[in-house]
């Protein structure tokens, strides 16, 4: 699938030394903890919205068991080669994509992870609205990062113009977008240690 998006080569850019920013074992001990408090069970098929180098899919597969899947979309080829060499596993499909348009079926999967990647998105409500497409009904929708507003908006701020301009919103302002697209949403945390807010495709 051909993407347009012009934060595509600065994400190839940087993708060698994605890794070296950040303490592996403690990000996999994080991953591993707020999974877990996601519930998220053996024989889901999660997408991994924005999966870079693949440490989200890396800690959902032992979680997953041998019946799960994990679909992980990326606009970067680069940060996806990385990915397929660090996961070399038969239950993920790679695909190079944005968030809005996903080459998937309706309701394919039971659960949307949006890791440390949302204020990249392009439109929200348009990515919101395909997320909630791909999901099945009663899934969960997950905007989720480990570390606070404020912080990952000046990361943001200095990291160079193709990304400078990348809010992450209130989490109250992205919990009223998926509410008004017919989400429930069943929390929103805003503070110092992360960002999250789940919200769940209705069933009906």
């Amino acid at each position: 699938m051909k993407v347009t998006d012009p934060r595509s080569a600065f994400f190839d850019a940087i993708a060698d030394q994605w890794d070296g920013w950040d303490d592996m074992a403690a990000l996999a001990a994080r991953l591993a903890a707020g999974l877990a408090a996601f519930g998220v069970r053996p024989g889901e098929t999660v997408l991994d919205v924005g999966c870079g180098t693949g440490n989200l899919t890396r800690a959902l597969l032992p979680m997953i068991g041998e019946e799960g899947r994990v679909v992980a979309v990326d606009i970067s080829a680069r940060m996806l080669a990385a990915a397929r060499a660090k996961v070399p596993d038969a239950r993920v499909s790679w695909y190079l994509a944005s968030a809005d348009q996903l080459p998937l079926g309706d309701g394919a999967c039971d659960r949307v992870i949006c890791f440390s990647v949302w204020p990249h998105l392009q439109d929200f409500a348009a990515a919101a609205r395909e997320l909630g497409r791909v999901l099945r009904r009663g899934g969960s929708l997950h905007v989720w990062h480990l570390a606070s507003r404020e912080r990952i908006n000046a990361i943001h701020a200095g990291a160079g113009e193709a990304v400078r301009g990348d809010i992450l919103p209130p989490a109250t302002e992205t919990a009223a977008l998926l509410a008004g697209l017919g989400f429930e949403v069943t929390a929103a945390v805003d503070d110092q240690e992360r960002y999250l807010v789940t919200a769940v495709r209705r069933p009906s």
